[in-house]
């Protein structure tokens, strides 16, 4: 379902052509709160993930987090850790307490009431890929990120209901850094109603963003820090260094009641141990001790346990994604999370060069990999190539095909008597007869299936007369024709004034540097 027109009210009849053409699809499905259907499996025993939480509490203990920020060092004193220079030792009683605190379930409140999202074990939400300098596409080639490819990814983005959360998508190079964080929430505020990320480069910036989000969404301090709002990615330094942007930021977020999505990017054989089991016990200590620091600033504070674990290439050293290493590991992380209880965030992705077989094969496996792990949100799960280097348009599209089919699947099945259909359908047809004109069949043949976004399910001489144009050249007429649609701003202009006039203001003033 897309979302740049309401829907047609249901009482409304839709009519055919009348040159044989059938009505107008019917089909009305809901993408924007999704669970997932299918059942957890588990890549260890619980005897070996137990195990491996004991030993990241170990790790904590005894060979501690390298933390660059003096604040979170302070922090972390003051609960009872052992500090030596910028080495903290976090004791498990500190952990502990932390993980009673961590909120089990997050109401994300988005700038439309009916785009609100829970986070929980057993919700789903994507996030197309995100944080890429570059960007594609068949019209205009490989190219640094600018302003434009992150709006256009913005309106991408929002047009598809399946993605639930906006991401950081492309970096907008041609903006400067002090003043990127006004562009990109400016961009969201304008062209999108959905969960928006926030960047986590230093207090000025962060006071900045929330500013500028309780301007666009009428809200008060107070009342802005009594609900979660926006979130942002909090990536550790692997292997257990926290430095002063990304420690900040908790912070930040956490002060603010804002969700930090923690999530260490550790790499089998480069910055974590070659195992599976090495690497999500790194991964798991590194969670711990940054969801540990939000809820000493602020207990109860919203955080979502993650991690992006895969291996990499051992003849090249370039990282791999969609391998059966990154899907075990996706396996592991969701035990993990599980143990904890808490809501919790993977990825899928590609390392393929461009939007290939080799593209859709990682992506499909990485993403199958989150869904049976049981991620509740699943980030780079459609756009992504190179690792994370390049975001692609045609790319977006194409895998935003298996991202709705994923979601029609949530919806389950039924089989009541309608369904089964003995009446309407199975006692008109005699044997070696067909169902294309029963009763069942008549009333449901414009809405039971679902309608494709860019497959082509013509023969072989319909689609070669149509001029045998392969996914990636129909996923360029899809992205094109989104955006050539007229622009429907998503807040109101009144509220577009002052955050527009806030933003001068803030600019007159020299803007607000990323902290490193």
């Amino acid at each position: 379902m897309t979302v740049d027109t309401p829907a047609e009210p249901r009482s409304r009849k839709r009519r055919g052509r009348g040159d044989g053409t059938p009505p107008a699809s019917k089909r009305n499905p809901n993408y924007r709160q999704l669970r997932n259907p299918f059942p957890v499996m588990s890549v260890f025993s619980d005897d070996e993930a137990a195990n491996m939480h004991e030993t990241a509490l170990r790790m904590l203990e005894q060979l501690g987090m390298r933390v660059l920020l003096p604040e979170a060092i302070k922090i972390y004193s003051a609960a009872g850790a052992r500090v030596e220079g910028d080495m903290v030792y976090i004791g498990r009683e500190i952990v502990e307490a932390a993980l009673a605190s961590a909120p089990r379930s997050i109401h994300c409140q988005a700038g439309a009431p009916e785009r609100d999202i829970v986070l929980e074990l057993g919700a789903l939400a994507f996030q197309p890929g995100a944080g890429a300098p570059h960007a594609t596409d068949l019209r205009r080639g490989r190219r640094p990120g600018s302003a434009r490819d992150f709006t256009e990814y913005t309106r991408i983005s929002h047009h598809y209901d399946v993605f639930q959360m906006m991401s950081p998508s492309v970096e907008p190079q041609d903006v400067p850094t002090h003043l990127r964080h006004y562009f990109t929430l400016l961009t969201q505020a304008e062209r999108t109603d959905k969960f928006p990320f926030l960047f986590a480069r230093g207090t000025p910036q962060a006071l900045d963003n929330f500013e500028m989000l309780r301007i666009a969404r009428g809200l008060s301090e107070d009342e802005f820090k009594a609900g979660t709002h926006a979130y942002t990615i909090i990536n550790t330094n692997s292997p257990r260094t926290l430095d002063i942007p990304m420690a900040q930021g908790l912070i930040d977020f956490a002060r603010h009641g804002q969700l930090s999505i923690v999530t260490p990017f550790t790499l089998m054989g480069a910055m974590a141990p070659i195992t599976v089991a090495g690497a999500i016990t790194l991964s798991h200590a590194e969670c711990l001790a940054a969801i540990t620091l939000t809820q000493l600033v602020k207990p109860g504070a919203p955080v979502c346990y993650g991690t992006f674990t895969s291996n990499v290439d051992m003849k090249s050293g370039a990282p791999a994604f969609g391998t059966p290493t990154h899907f075990q590991a996706s396996l592991a992380a969701g035990q993990m999370a599980r143990m904890l209880g808490l809501p919790w965030r993977s990825a899928a992705g590609s390392a393929s060069n461009v939007n290939d077989v080799q593209a859709a094969n990682e992506n499909q496996m990485g993403l199958w990999g989150c869904l049976l792990s049981g991620a509740t949100v699943i980030i780079h799960s459609a756009g992504w190539l190179e690792g994370g280097l390049t975001v692609s348009y045609e790319k977006i599209v194409t895998d935003v095909e298996v991202l709705n089919m994923v979601a029609e699947l949530c919806a389950g099945n039924k089989a009541g008597t309608d369904e089964i259909g003995f009446v309407n359908a199975l006692s008109h047809v005699a044997p070696s007869g067909h169902f294309f004109a029963t009763p069942q069949t008549m009333e449901r043949y414009n809405t039971e299936f679902y309608e494709p976004v860019v497959h082509d399910y013509a023969n072989f001489g319909t689609w070669t007369e149509r001029g045998a144009r392969d996914a990636n050249t129909r996923a360029t007429d899809v992205w094109e024709s989104i955006l050539a649609r007229p622009e429907q701003m998503m807040t109101t202009p009144d509220r577009l004034d002052k955050l527009r006039a806030f933003i001068d203001k803030r600019t007159a003033e020299g803007g607000a540097p990323p902290e490193s």
